[in-house]
């Protein structure tokens, strides 16, 4: 691998972890104050092939923001992501176990799947945490770790280890988040009552295509 083929890989997988982050931190919780401000100065690309639409969107309500939009937006998260408020039916919870067990359930199958992906980079949550381990954020989170690890692998010239953290994402990738992604973000459209969260679902939908096409298949990232 030449120097400078070295050096795209190092600046796209440095926007690539910032991303993944990013998304994490949105799906996360509700947002504060800060993080509201913080996304209404970006400068978001409303031209992007895959995620300009969702960052107009946002941008645009984040245009219109007031002493009470973070508590508009506090709300609208407990309704789409917690269910508050919705009692008959399931709005858009975050896991994984709902979107791909059987009965629609937690702690199925796909939870015990991450936690061994997680385990098998040495990386676990806290002892305190309540939270199913196939929870969205978390599942970003891990992709942004694999993408450090391998950023750290390319600097120090370790191509096999960068090779095999690329088979990692894509394999994750592959098999979590392409597989329910999606429809989580077609139930947050559904189901959300601001602008921001349906342009969130777009950003995160449009996001997964651009990685489809960026990371490498598995047995060519050498």
């Amino acid at each position: 691998m030449g120097l400078h083929e070295r050096e795209e890989l190092v600046a796209m997988n440095t926007a690539r972890k910032g991303f993944y982050e990013f998304l994490a931190s949105v799906y996360k919780v509700e947002l504060t104050e800060e993080q509201i401000e913080s996304l209404a100065k970006c400068d978001l690309p409303a031209d992007d092939e895959f995620v300009g639409a969702g960052y107009s969107a946002v941008k645009e309500y984040l245009r219109h923001r007031d002493s009470g939009t973070r508590q508009e937006l506090a709300v609208d998260y407990a309704r789409v992501f917690l269910g508050a408020g919705m009692y008959e039916q399931i709005t858009a919870p975050p896991y994984e176990s709902v979107y791909t067990s059987p009965e629609h359930l937690l702690m199925q199958e796909a939870r015990d799947e991450v936690v061994a992906c997680y385990l098998s980079e040495g990386l676990g949550l806290p002892a305190e945490n309540t939270t199913p381990e196939d929870h969205l954020s978390f599942e970003l989170q891990f992709m942004a770790k694999l993408i450090e690890r391998a950023q750290a692998a390319l600097k120090a010239g370790d191509d096999a280890r960068y090779a095999a953290l690329c088979e990692k994402q894509r394999l994750f990738f592959d098999e979590h988040l392409a597989g329910w992604v999606p429809r989580l973000c077609a139930d947050v459209r559904a189901y959300a009552r601001t602008a921001f969260y349906r342009g969130i679902a777009d950003i995160t939908e449009g996001f997964l295509a651009l990685e489809d096409q960026v990371i490498e298949p598995v047995g060519k990232a050498a």
